[in-house]
């Protein structure tokens, strides 16, 4: 993601978000195409509620929008759905908030970072090879093999502070 995408993540003005989730569809059927992958009707709902906003999306929430739209869902189905997307790479978890984020960068620019606004509550998802390779170097000189890293930073995003400074 560039710095203007974050940019746009935190300043919504001129962000037209239905194109935002016709592209995250679109590459979540690209990505599931390519690996063979099966994006049901109930994952690609799941996918597409998560990406209603550029905020973290709870797993209960996304049940009570599941269960309002199609009858009384279960648990089970929402979690299997969230893991299914979780291991195709198309979400994250924000470990801090317990939610589910929409990945918008390509993994193979290394680890996911977050930027997290306390106050609107928009998480945007950053890349950076050299936080990467400070990280990695930083590991094997400690003697440490990584076998998870998630990296993200609260504060306020410059719209929010634009408007509580007004």
């Amino acid at each position: 993601m560039t710095e203007n995408a974050n940019a746009s993540v935190f300043d919504a003005r001129g962000h037209d978000h239905s194109a935002c989730i016709a592209d995250a569809l679109a590459r979540a059927d690209a990505r599931c195409a390519q690996r063979g992958l099966r994006l049901t009707a109930i994952r690609r709902r799941v996918l597409e509620l998560i990406w209603d906003n550029h905020r973290p999306t709870k797993a209960y929430d996304l049940l009570d929008a599941i269960s309002a739209e199609r009858g009384n869902a279960a648990p089970p189905t929402v979690y299997r759905a969230l893991d299914f997307l979780l291991d195709a790479g198309l979400i994250h978890k924000i470990e801090s908030l317990n939610a589910f984020i929409g990945c918008d960068a390509p993994h193979e620019s290394g680890h996911p970072k977050f930027l997290i606004c306390r106050q609107c509550e928009r998480v945007a998802e950053i890349a950076s090879q050299p936080i990467d390779a400070a990280i990695a170097a930083e590991a094997r000189r400690a003697g440490f093999a990584i076998d998870h890293e998630t990296i993200e930073v609260g504060g306020i995003c410059e719209a929010c502070s634009q408007h509580r400074s007004d």
